[in-house]
């Protein structure tokens, strides 16, 4: 949303942190023009904290940043399901959500935060070696371990470190809109949009030339959403049967094969709202939704508003 400061963003690094997960948020939410964000990176107490992987880091903030921070970020650290962090830490993660800041784990930082108690009763994930260590230790958390992240609004949690990136790329299109978030995945040469019920793994083999086609087959999709798909126009570029495709589309995406492109016309109708002086009408034929009646349907069905509120939060130049 439109802010008058910039939005805050503390990485709380812990003993033995992983490096690719300290520097995800580091890196995603930094200072610049198209970035509203100010990142402080911070340890139990300023200084050198040791890492995992045989790196150290040198923080600049202690746990004053929580106090700070809009958005907390805990990234994964080794032997999480071992001794929790100290008291010191998890009172002021407790202190941080009390007062209204969003706490987000990356992979093993879900120890972090399901160690505070905050996890308790809410779904939540780990990568997914960890799963069942996690709901082991913390029975009252619904681990959901095939899953990429979780969006619980005041306590966010995501698997393994590539999974990290989906969740700041959610956070970021919940806080600025589809446009920053996919001005971002193109910085990062990420993915734009993967969908937090995505499938951490497949725990079968499957067939790489499949996989292959399948991908191509969602790519091929998102440049034709303004023309008639089908289940069956889907299968067919893909070189599989109708009920071939959908079963391996659930599991690859998490989404049958029309509730994805559902969201994909949804999501592209959000960034013309968000760029573009289009009406909805107009808009609506361009993204295949049809009718403005219908995109106004389906956005108060997966966003919860209308998209006139939409256009009025996100809209270039508010």
């Amino acid at each position: 949303m439109p802010v008058s400061r910039l939005n805050r963003v503390a990485v709380l690094v812990l003993d033995g942190a992983k490096p690719l997960d300290v520097g995800i948020p580091a890196q995603v939410f930094t200072t610049r023009a198209s970035m509203p964000y100010e990142v402080r990176v911070c340890g139990a107490a300023s200084g050198l904290v040791t890492g995992g992987d045989g790196l150290s880091y040198h923080v600049a903030h202690g746990l004053d940043a929580l106090g700070w921070a809009d958005i907390v970020f805990v990234p994964g650290y080794r032997h999480p399901d071992r001794e929790p962090p100290g008291p010191a830490v998890l009172e002021a993660l407790v202190a941080a959500h009390d007062r209204g800041a969003r706490l987000a784990a990356i992979s093993t930082g879900a120890f972090a935060l399901a160690a505070t108690g905050l996890l308790d009763g809410r779904r939540a994930t780990t990568h997914w070696h960890y799963t069942r260590a996690l709901a082991a230790q913390y029975p009252l958390v619904r681990v959901d371990e095939n899953v990429l992240f979780v969006d619980e609004g005041s306590v966010l949690t995501s698997a393994g470190a590539a999974s990290g990136i989906d969740l700041c790329l959610h956070v970021l299109r919940g806080d600025l809109g589809v446009a920053a978030a996919n001005h971002a995945a193109r910085r990062l040469v990420a993915a734009p949009y993967r969908s937090g019920g995505q499938a951490q793994y497949v725990p079968r083999s499957v067939p790489e030339p499949i996989g292959e086609r399948f991908a191509a087959t969602r790519e091929w999709a998102l440049h034709r959403l303004g023309e008639p798909l089908t289940l069956e126009t889907l299968a067919r570029h893909a070189a599989v049967s109708p009920r071939t495709f959908s079963r391996r589309f659930v599991e690859d995406t998490g989404y049958t094969p029309m509730q994805w492109v559902m969201r994909a016309r949804v999501d592209m109708a959000r960034e013309l709202l968000e760029r573009s002086e289009r009406g909805v009408e107009q808009i609506a034929a361009d993204t295949g939704l049809g009718t403005g009646a219908n995109l106004r349907l389906h956005f108060q069905s997966i966003l919860g508003t209308t998209p006139s509120e939409y256009r009025r939060t996100f809209a270039q130049g508010e």
